[in-house]
């Protein structure tokens, strides 16, 4: 975590707030063609997995997004021969294509809303009253998920790779 990022985690510490974070996780070594296609794709299982973590608002691999404003000559990631392996020229698209390794490293982003429960007040409605209220949080609460969240991203992330080899992909 760099100094900045830091730095704004305190900050929202100090003001009884809370911001969100990004979560990149890389995979290296995959051969070409490892996962599977359809339901059992590696991104998608992959996707599903970092969505189960409570917190996690969006998953993009490679480019992501940004994928969307590009055309499909400056997206497609060219192929070539290296000391006789395939490699890409680029990784626009995270080390997938088809739902399998295109033997790229795996590149992705797990987006991570801020923490919920912060001491500044809100408003809210209170169940039992059916009323209009205002709730603020005591104790010790974290300003940021992503710090934490990234072991996680990564022990899941494991865990779909290792049970896709189970599977044979």
């Amino acid at each position: 975590m760099d100094s900045k990022f830091s730095e704004e985690i305190m900050a929202a510490r100090k003001d009884s707030d809370s911001i969100g974070g990004t979560v990149e996780c890389i995979v290296s070594g995959l051969p070409i063609g490892f996962g599977g296609i359809w339901f059992e794709s590696l991104d998608a299982e992959l996707a599903h997995a970092v969505f189960s973590i409570p917190a996690c608002k969006g998953v993009e691999f490679g480019k992501g997004f940004g994928l969307a404003r590009m055309r499909g000559s400056e997206s497609n990631d060219w192929y070539r021969m290296d000391g006789g392996r395939i490699v890409t020229e680029s990784n626009n698209m995270g080390g997938i294509v088809g739902g399998m390794s295109d033997g790229a490293d795996l590149v992705f982003r797990a987006a991570f809303k801020p923490t919920p429960t912060i001491g500044k007040k809100q408003d809210t409605v209170n169940l039992r009253t059916g009323e209009n209220a205002e709730l603020s949080a005591e104790g010790r609460h974290d300003p940021c998920i992503a710090p934490r969240a990234a072991a996680v991203v990564e022990a899941v992330s494991a865990l779909v790779i290792a049970d896709q080899m189970e599977r044979g992909f």
